[in-house]
């Protein structure tokens, strides 16, 4: 593949960044709640795009709570916090570096308090098959990247607390740490904590001692939430934590008809 096709493959499809800017305006407030947006061809204008392209943004921001789709009226703006759509804070993720830090300590800190529970719950109820599915990955399979191995130790022992919503849950913060994983494993010693966790967690789970599991992943998830934000402080002045679309400054004219 050249460099040509790498680069088209990485561009933000027309859509995208139609999301992207006027994600951007409603999360700032600059398109306050409740007001109505602008007509689908001036948005179109705006953006060069077609109205197509328009609707299936519109489409995908009602999808996520924030706005509110009227069939011959128009849409209106929605206060985000009032989404139900876990997928709401994702899209927050990258809005700008600000709410990208804001969002990414809110989800280290919800799996902080949420994670040990899962652990003591997968030490009470896990079956023969999820701990020998646990062992295989916390012990032997060094083929994997240490990332990909702590991904799939977090999703065992989800499965293994026999909870929907938590296994929903443990899902979800797999697509976050999918993309600032690394900011924790470039460091060594971040990796052997990792492996140490591995280790001791499959074996509290083993011999389902539901307090000790409890207390091993609350302990591996401070660390690694301190880890992950030292990091992050180092590098401030290197750039955004993760690339985000871009966004069309034109007149605001074109976003809202207040």
């Amino acid at each position: 593949m050249t460099n040509d096709h790498l680069i088209a493959a990485k561009r933000p499809r027309a859509h995208e960044q139609v999301i992207h800017a006027l994600l951007q305006r409603i999360i700032r407030g600059e398109l306050p709640v409740g007001s109505k947006l602008a007509t689908e061809r001036a948005m179109a204008a705006a953006f060069q795009v077609n109205r197509a392209t328009v609707r299936e943004a519109l489409r995908y921001l009602e999808h996520l709570d924030l706005v509110t789709i009227r069939q011959g009226d128009g849409a209106y703006v929605r206060n985000f916090l009032d989404s139900r759509n876990p997928e709401t804070a994702k899209a927050l993720m990258h809005v700008d570096d600000a709410m990208r830090h804001e969002i990414l300590c809110a989800i280290l800190e919800v799996r902080r308090i949420n994670s040990p529970e899962v652990a003591h719950a997968a030490a009470l109820k896990r079956s023969p098959d999820h701990l020998a599915q646990l062992r295989e990955v916390a012990l032997d399979r060094r083929d994997l990247s240490i990332l990909e191995r702590d991904k799939r130790v977090h999703h065992l022992i989800g499965l293994a607390s026999d909870n929907i919503v938590q296994i929903l849950m443990t899902n979800f913060y797999e697509d976050f740490f999918y993309e600032f994983g690394h900011l924790y494993f470039e460091n060594s010693t971040n990796i052997t904590r990792s492996e140490a966790f591995h280790q001791d967690i499959y074996h509290a789970i083993r011999e389902q001692n539901a307090g000790v599991a409890r207390d091993i992943m609350r302990d591996v998830l401070q660390y690694a939430e301190h880890a992950i934000l030292a990091e992050i402080d180092r590098n401030a002045e290197t750039g955004p934590i993760s690339a985000s679309g871009t966004s069309n400054t034109r007149n605001g004219a074109y976003w809202s008809n207040q």
